[in-house]
């Protein structure tokens, strides 16, 4: 499969986006400047101001002499980026592969995506006519090469050019120096020698071309040409696991959505099968024709590629995606996908194991409709100190490392962190007779300690703490500690940490 790139040139890019927040100012004399070195410079101009004679980089106070009632707006720093890459984004319903392409372009690599729109110039016929309903003036090209379609884009004849596979160089010929994106210098120098086009200098002996104009030269050419391979920076990085599902018409109706969902679910959860692998999590988009973005997600505690469990947990959240006018583009997407080995399950005959797939799946459930935040696993850490003593984990089949300590007792809750309590009557060695936590009094009518835990030297350097299980008046028990030595002069500071059952 040929690679096709496609070069989306915004003509008016600034003016167009202004325009659309502002409809009175279309048609308008208008511009938008910003100071340099003392003076206001026109950064973008709108096309009535164009055709008088005024463009980018005049001076405003000039400007205004031309036009009296010219009106200026600021031009923000960094807004034609932002605006790239808002576009840029919008643009992934036509392709995995979009970039920025500053200060005015897109590039898209549309290789293998043009016939689910029925061919390459209704391809472009459909990003063009969205664009435009945006408000946009565009010119885009689709050529082999990213040199060839943004030459033609800009410098071709027509708003859009469609370049046959592997005829971008003769496409070039035609075009001025300027349509390789030489440095200004170098232009210049072409000029003064009357080349005024590709084809007076591209059949030249490199050696010549290379000492007069530089390697950069021959290096836009090779690009242009396909002699150089040109590599593009995606804004968003493709997954490896995404299928696309475009719609012929937009799609309204949960009905619809399900069945886009079910049928993205069988291709993906086709090739996760056939590659030996199963996702953790997936995410489903879909584009709507007023260009916003619907999607909702799923997570799974052990990899899969069960469509009917993939199902189930999409279906809770399917009413969430409001469809407005319509959705024209449905991606599923894999962003975490593990290693799947074949497992031997035995029948719910007698208990059950965290490596079975039904208890996997009852715990999806339950996480899909009440949240991720309802079920926990916890796993033994190989330390002391009691905060790092264990680790949280979303996999039921990631195995401890260690065993957990049920030599002496540990609460049920720990603290994040622990919580500074208020003590009365403190004993060197002995725990208080009574502390104030939150506003409460809680007398102490048990107790048992003290132990000592010290801080891993080898981590981090601090006092050592003396634990109490404690037991108030109520039967309530909870985790205190003392921070550092008893010291009369310098009382040490009491916390709480943990709540036993």
């Amino acid at each position: 499969m040929p690679a096709r790139f496609v070069s989306i040139w915004f003509r008016h890019l600034l003016t167009d986006w202004l325009t659309i927040r502002r409809p009175d100012l279309q048609g308008q004399a208008f511009v938008l400047a910003a100071p340099d070195h003392g003076r206001l410079v026109i950064t973008a101009a709108s096309k009535a101001v164009l055709s008088q004679g005024i463009s980018e980089g005049m001076v405003v106070a000039d400007a205004r002499a031309l036009i009296p009632q010219l009106q200026v707006f600021n031009d923000r720093p960094g807004l034609a980026e932002q605006l790239l890459q808002a576009l840029c984004k919008w643009c992934i319903r036509y392709t995995p592969i979009a970039a920025v392409d500053k200060p005015d372009g897109l590039v898209l690599d549309a290789s293998g995506c043009a016939h689910l729109w029925g061919g390459e110039k209704p391809y472009l016929e459909a990003i063009v006519a969205q664009l435009n309903a945006f408000g946009y003036d565009v010119r885009v090209a689709m050529a082999d090469t990213v040199g060839a379609a943004w030459a033609v884009a800009r410098f071709g004849n027509g708003g859009q050019g469609i370049i046959p596979s592997g005829q971008q160089t003769d496409a070039l010929l035609p075009l001025p120096p300027a349509a390789l994106r030489l440095e200004p210098d170098t232009l210049e120098r072409l000029q003064k020698l009357g080349l005024y086009q590709v084809s007076s200098f591209i059949t030249m002996p490199r050696s010549v071309l290379r000492r007069r104009f530089g390697a950069a030269l021959l290096l836009r050419v090779d690009q242009a040409s396909g002699w150089e391979e040109e590599v593009i920076q995606p804004l968003l990085p493709p997954l490896p696991f995404q299928e696309r599902l475009p719609c012929l018409e937009p799609i309204l109706t949960r009905t619809g959505i399900e069945i886009a969902l079910k049928r993205l679910l069988d291709t993906l959860c086709d090739q996760l099968q056939q590659k030996g692998k199963g996702l953790r999590s997936a995410v489903f988009k879909g584009y709507r024709v007023d260009g916003k973005l619907e999607q909702v997600e799923i997570g799974t505690h052990r990899a899969t590629h069960n469509v009917q469990h993939l199902f189930k947990l999409f279906e809770d959240k399917i009413p969430t995606i409001r469809p407005a006018l319509g959705i024209e583009l449905f991606i599923l997407e894999a962003p975490k996908v593990e290693d799947l080995a074949p497992l031997q399950e035995s029948l719910w005959s007698g208990g059950c194991s965290l490596e079975s797939i039904g208890l996997a799946a009852l715990v999806d459930r339950i996480t899909s409709k009440l949240g991720e935040q309802v079920i926990h696993r916890y796993l033994p850490e190989q330390c002391y100190w009691p905060e790092r003593s264990f680790k949280q984990t979303d996999s039921l089949l990631e195995k401890a490392t260690t065993e957990w300590r049920n030599d002496i007792p540990r609460p049920v809750r720990l603290l994040p962190e622990p919580e500074p309590v208020t003590v009365s009557a403190p004993i060197p060695d002995y725990p208080p007779m009574l502390f104030t936590y939150k506003g409460q009094i809680h007398y102490i009518k048990r107790a048992d300690g003290p132990e000592r835990i010290a801080r891993e030297w080898w981590v981090e350097a601090g006092p050592h703490r003396d634990y109490y299980t404690v037991e108030d008046q109520e039967g309530r028990r909870y985790w205190l500690f003392r921070s550092g030595h008893y010291d009369a002069d310098n009382p040490p500071c009491w916390f709480i940490h943990g709540f036993f059952a």
